[in-house]
């Protein structure tokens, strides 16, 4: 009987073995902070930049943040206020995250920006325009806040974009500041009203051409139909 039971527990143990429950592997810390910060990343797209939510930056950055841009260091106020004029100039922006690493307190993130430019910021007024930016940021996130930002994109593809879709209203302005030019650089030769006319003008009579139209009547008119023009070229487009 023992030599029996023993020839069963010996067939049937690998059996056994194979249906046993397997270990359950504890989840590293670190891989777990790495998801924790993503997180914290994520917000910045979907509640600051997308959904307007500007008080969120008070609970993801920490007080002390400093943002490394291309042209110095700005603070967390002078960084947010970036981004509010950001969400003035392109009321309809939508940031779109693509691949995001995290390594440590870093997080990578290239993303993808998309917006019309249908807002007015000062000084630039709402021309219409519909952009799109690729970029990538790297953030130091230490115990949950964001610490220190390295952001880089294409500010010449940003020009690219406006002049290509704003070409007849920039010629449009060209051509005004041409003329505007040239009769400063005629003004002893002609009388504006001549100009207007067609014919010489008699005497050597000084024209006081003012380029914004403050002074002669003649010159406030034209600066006026050209203003006038631009504006109209502007309401087109949108």
């Amino acid at each position: 009987m023992k030599r029996t039971m023993a020839f069963v527990l010996l067939t049937c143990a690998p059996v056994f073995a194979s249906i046993a429950p397997l270990p359950v592997r504890a989840v590293p810390a670190a891989v777990s902070q790495q998801e924790t910060n993503k997180a914290v990343a994520r917000r910045v797209f979907d509640e600051i930049f997308n959904q307007g939510r500007f008080q969120v930056a008070d609970e993801i950055y920490a007080p002390d943040f400093v943002n490394h841009g291309l042209d110095g260091n700005a603070s967390l106020q002078e960084d947010q206020a970036a981004v509010h004029w950001e969400k003035r100039a392109l009321p309809d922006l939508n940031m779109t995250v693509n691949p995001m690493v995290a390594e440590g307190d870093l997080v990578t993130v290239v993303w993808t920006l998309r917006g019309t430019n249908t807002g007015a910021a000062s000084p630039l007024p709402a021309t219409g325009a519909k952009l799109e930016l690729r970029g990538i940021t790297v953030w130091l996130i230490v115990d949950g806040r964001i610490r220190e930002e390295w952001t880089s994109f294409d500010t010449f593809g940003i020009i690219r974009q406006v002049v290509d879709q704003l070409k007849w209203e920039i010629l449009g302005l060209l051509c005004a500041m041409v003329i505007l030019l040239w009769l400063e650089r005629f003004q002893d030769r002609y009388t504006l009203s001549a100009l207007l006319r067609g014919r010489r003008s008699l005497g050597s009579r000084r024209l006081e051409c003012i380029p914004f139209g403050y002074g002669n009547p003649e010159t406030a008119i034209v600066v006026r139909m050209i203003r006038r023009f631009w504006f109209r070229l502007s309401a087109a487009r949108r």
